[in-house]
């Protein structure tokens, strides 16, 4: 092309208008849908594990899950900020001392739910054994003397001066993990009882053997739930299944009726009103069942609550419900309720959407997550209303204690994981 053809209307060389082009002008398409071929030598183009616009999350979620650490921040701090003059702790602690530790607590469940959220699903799937290792080594160190701390006859916690680790917190994380792992690698003979139940079963008792040591009945009924239920959703069939619920059924029996203060719990539960029962094992019960009544349709309002005054005991880990009963009344328990059941709903539709795309282990573990808080929650919630035994759970996300809150973050971020990865492999992208 020769000088004066080589120019634009305005008198500009085209070679100018080329490098302006190239400079601040937008990239071909080209360049964004070319495959990763082989050009010369050993390079490659550039290609990217997934478009920009499909690294998203499930916002829903994680609005609902702020929102009940939020109101459980809040009801702790009213559940607790009597304690300071309860005879019982002797004046040790001050009004902000259980709301700065729950603050720490959450700062730091913060921090390791967004470090999970960056492991990938395969990654957890290696560790998984390991970590379910990890967690029975730590419930046989709390049992060890000067190691463990003891509070009202349990050894359940380790201190590590910030916070109080229990390990069974972890053990249902390690169980949730090995399950949905085992599942995968037994898929051809899941058809199989011996083959395929037994081991599970016997790692789940050698966990359940060493929380009834401690003790820490309520922590091995729901590792037993979520075995349970990663196996029926890994395919074990209906009759097997129902085997396996018959035999926890007769093992939870039989722990009962062989120990007489458990045994005294059950008998409690059925007649807490008794003179003898309402001084003793049906104390806390009663005692809930008055705060909720109390509390009537909208409640007596923030901090109004009267139980809170050394009455309820515990009332800021295990019965902090029956607070926000009497404070909110029926309409506070009522939107709870419904928060737990749609976060345990969404967790369960990741997990089934995750199965649907053949990634079995990351459904599993998706929907295990769902089994652990859905029941937790329903138990803590029915022991408030009396419509269960007393036992010893907290309200997942909500209650006091900071390896409950820490678990749990990190339980939901990996789910969170769970559908981030959906979405990429939706969009076309890799993982």
């Amino acid at each position: 092309m020769s000088g004066l053809a080589a120019r634009l209307p305005f008198g500009l060389p085209v070679r100018w208008f080329q490098a302006l082009r190239a400079k601040f002008g937008a990239r071909p398409q080209a360049d964004f849908d070319a495959l990763p071929v082989r050009v010369h030598g050993t390079e490659f183009t550039r290609t990217t594990a997934a478009p920009v616009h499909v690294k998203g999350f499930d916002q829903p979620l994680v609005w609902v899950t702020f929102g009940l650490l939020m109101i459980g921040l809040v009801m702790v701090y009213s559940a607790s900020i009597a304690l300071p003059d309860n005879p019982r702790t002797g004046g040790h602690y001050s009004s902000t001392y259980f709301l700065f530790r729950h603050t720490v607590s959450l700062i730091v469940a913060f921090i390791a739910a967004v470090i999970a959220f960056q492991i990938p699903l395969n990654t957890w799937e290696r560790i998984g054994p390991w970590v379910f290792v990890v967690s029975i080594a730590l419930l046989i160190v709390v049992l060890i003397p000067y190691v463990g701390k003891t509070i009202n006859g349990a050894r359940r916690w380790i201190s590590l001066g910030f916070m109080n680790f229990q390990p069974s917190e972890l053990a249902k994380w390690g169980v949730l993990l090995y399950a949905a792992n085992y599942m995968v690698r037994k898929m051809e003979i899941k058809e199989q009882f011996f083959a395929a139940v037994l081991p599970m079963a016997a790692a789940v008792a050698v966990v359940g053997g060493l929380l009834l040591v401690e003790p820490d009945m309520g922590a091995f009924m729901v590792i037993a739930v979520i075995a349970m239920g990663i196996l029926f959703l890994g395919g074990v069939n209906a009759r097997m299944f129902l085997v396996m619920s018959f035999l926890i059924a007769g093992v939870f029996v039989l722990i009962i009726a062989t120990s007489e203060w458990r045994r005294e719990r059950i008998f409690a539960y059925l007649d807490p009103w008794s003179a003898t029962n309402a001084i003793g094992k049906g104390y806390q019960l009663t005692h809930s069942l008055i705060a909720i009544g109390r509390g009537e349709i909208f409640g007596v309002g923030l901090g109004g609550s009267v139980e809170k005054l050394h009455w309820l005991p515990e009332a800021h880990t295990d019965f902090l419900l029956a607070v926000i009963g009497e404070e909110f009344g029926f309409v506070g328990l009522v939107l709870i309720i419904g928060l737990f059941m749609w976060l345990t709903r969404r967790i369960m539709y990741i997990g089934r959407q995750a199965i649907a795309m053949d990634r079995v282990f990351a459904g599993l573990v998706a929907q295990g997550v769902g089994i652990w808080v859905g029941f937790q929650s329903f138990i803590n919630i029915g022991v408030n209303l009396g419509a269960l035994p007393t036992k010893g759970l907290t309200l997942p996300l909500m209650s006091y204690g900071g390896s409950a809150i820490l678990l749990n973050l990190v339980a939901i971020a990996v789910v969170l994981r769970v559908d981030f990865e959906n979405r990429v492999l939706m969009h076309g992208g890799r993982l």
